[in-house]
């Protein structure tokens, strides 16, 4: 018996792998179980050419076995064994995978497929063992060999006995420390919900011995302990079963027993696809917001298998945050895989999955929201906010995905609507789609700029969310329409003559607005008469970019950039309180300066911003009292 040295590439590769590349050590038994069924796959390719074989499914399975008297763990497969030189090839130089070598000279279009990279997962054994030995017996072949190691400093290969064709690894658990145990990878239950986690669809039988408590025989009161051999997977996953075959319950059940959530999904994709990339997937639309959605705790992505092998638990690249709500799983047989199934190359197979299941989610949500209205809404109300976020990040970019699932509460229909549905009914004179924000509806609809844009019959969307108006700023325009706010300076909606009067009103109050404007300093920067107020005498409104909403959220942020939005005051001057302006410009100043202070205050209040001093303000109102 020769002892061999690995390869000094070999020998790092293998210390680094142990130590940094596998977060769990439990994965190791989803590697060694995947290369067993790829071991499996090898004769069923050869089965597909060789007529002298043939494949009898029922045959193949593989067979988990624990020894905690011995502290082994054994894994033994049925299928194509390695030869004395596959054995040196394959195992003695990490990184060298047999199954992608074979896959490549025996492509087949039957979609089996060989995912395993045999060199690099079968080390992940001495993650939790001391020592691994492989006893395999290759197909035709009439001689068994037996390769072991304890590591990184070398391993052995000799003859060996074994009748039938196969692999058979045997783990020498390691023994527990201060740290770390290792029993773990003995016991049972836990054997059987590792092999539930990662490799419940592969497609052959995994079997183990299970213990139960039974009855004796012959006996009422007296029980005995057996061991019965059970497979452990399911070995069909639901995403790969014909949609005619599958119930609404189906789906939900999956829903439930993956803990994808603990509401009902409102909606369910089941994606077959068989193109330029080949995958499945089973994608849910949840009916509540999960309790830390909105918080940095929050961790997206969907369940990732190559071929039914789980590779992540959550892919974050497979969804774009702004559909970071959806639950589900893809399994594709197209994707590279990097020196571990933990670590995806995220080449362009992801990439096309993840274009495709944006696609698809769009277009089941633009389906409900045509069909099943108040499912949506359900939906909306759960994660509307998280659409807005969307289009607001990355500077908009993503505007043209989600502007047509927005929502937004509407002066006319006193309910949600889209903006298509508010864009087909404008009026052709209307110009602009109009907006106004505030904390509520009930707020909004009291707010005197709604004025004159309420007379005109225009109907008016309502932002109540901090993000609505930052995210309809990026929008800018929809269908060629732009939005307007209703404190905007220029409606577009005034007439020729209107505009003649207001001119000569503007002239008329120069001197006036302009003396009330010098008491208010810095404070707007501009006073005029309004051409938006109707019943009421007073209100501000808004120029540039930053909006007085805007200004609110801005500085209610933890840093604080202080922000200010230019404020000019609007007043109705044909209102009464204007008419007590104009007596006391022309015959008391002192009266004019309270009055403008109030005015200016009461503007403030109006839209719910802070007054400077309230004080001032409640011994200005008694000034006018007495």
């Amino acid at each position: 018996m020769e002892k061999k040295q690995f390869q000094a590439e070999s020998k790092r590769l293998l210390e680094m792998m142990i130590n940094s590349i596998y977060t769990q050590r439990e994965i190791f038994l989803r590697e060694l179980i995947s290369n067993a069924s790829d071991a499996i796959d090898k004769i069923y390719y050869k089965a597909l050419t060789d007529d002298n074989l043939v494949f009898d499914k029922d045959s193949y399975y593989i067979k988990v076995t624990a020894d905690k008297a011995n502290r082994t763990l054994t894994i033994r497969d049925t299928g194509i064994g390695m030869t004395k030189e596959e054995l040196e090839n394959n195992l003695g130089v990490i990184a060298k995978s047999g199954s992608l070598a074979f896959k490549k000279e025996n492509e087949s279009k039957d979609g089996h497929d060989i995912i395993g990279q045999f060199g690099v997962g079968f080390y992940s054994a001495f993650m939790v063992a001391d020592v691994v030995t492989v006893i395999s017996k290759a197909l035709g072949s009439d001689t068994a060999y037996k390769w072991e190691s304890t590591g990184a400093d070398g391993y052995t290969i000799e003859p060996a006995e074994k009748d039938a064709v196969g692999t058979e690894i045997v783990m020498k658990i390691k023994e527990n420390t201060e740290d770390d145990s290792y029993d773990e990878f003995l016991e049972e239950y836990r054997l059987k919900s590792i092999i539930k986690k990662y490799s419940d669809f592969i497609r052959y039988p995994i079997k183990m011995d299970i213990s139960g408590r039974r009855p004796k025989e012959g006996t009422e009161n007296e029980f005995e302990d057996y061991q019965e051999e059970q497979r452990v997977n399911s070995m069909v996953p639901i995403w790969r079963k014909n949609k005619s075959e599958l119930t609404a319950e189906d789906y939900e059940s999956f829903y439930n027993e993956k803990h994808y959530g603990f509401d009902k999904p409102l909606k369910h994709i089941h994606i077959s696809a068989d193109g330029a990339v080949v995958y499945q997937a089973i994608l849910y639309i949840p009916g509540s917001t999960p309790f830390d959605y909105y918080t940095k705790e929050f961790e997206k992505g969907l369940e990732l298998y190559a071929n039914g092998v789980l590779i992540m638990n959550k892919c974050a690249d497979l969804l774009p945050d702004y559909f970071s709500f959806v639950k589900g799983m893809v399994d594709s047989e197209s994707l590279s895989l990097n020196i571990s199934r933990e670590m995806l190359q995220h080449d362009r197979q992801l990439k096309l999955i993840a274009k495709n299941i944006e696609s698809k989610i769009k277009s089941q949500l633009q389906s409900l929201l045509k069909d099943e209205r108040e499912k949506y809404e359900q939906f909306y109300s759960a994660f509307g906010r998280q659409l807005k976020f969307g289009v607001y990040s990355d500077y908009g970019s993503h505007k043209d995905v989600l502007q047509d699932l927005l929502l937004f509460h509407s002066s006319k229909e006193k309910k949600l609507v889209s903006l298509d549905e508010y864009v087909s009914r404008m009026p052709e004179d209307q110009k602009y789609i109009y907006y106004a924000s505030g904390p509520s509806n009930e707020r909004i609809e009291k707010l005197p700029q709604t004025e004159l844009v309420a007379e005109k019959g225009f109907e008016i969307l309502y932002f109540t969310d901090d993000i609505d108006e930052f995210a309809i700023k990026m929008i800018m325009k929809y269908k060629d329409k732009e939005f307007r706010s209703v404190s905007s300076g220029d409606l577009g909606i005034e007439s020729e003559e209107s505009s003649d009067k207001d001119e000569a009103a503007k002239d008329s109050h120069k001197e006036l607005f302009d003396y009330m404007k010098g008491l208010l300093a810095d404070k707007v920067t501009g006073v005029r008469a309004s051409k938006r107020l109707r019943s009421h005498p007073v209100c501000l409104s808004t120029e540039g970019e930053v909006t007085i909403e805007m200004e609110k959220i801005l500085n209610a942020m933890p840093n604080n950039p202080n922000v200010k939005a230019d404020k000019v005051l609007e007043i109705n001057v044909q209102h009464d309180v204007f008419k007590s302006l104009q007596d006391a410009f022309e015959k008391d100043k002192d009266k004019l300066n309270l009055y403008t202070a109030l005015l200016y205050n009461q503007a403030l209040l109006i839209e719910g911003l802070p007054l400077q001093d309230p004080v001032e303000f409640t011994n200005d109102i008694c000034k006018i009292m007495v």
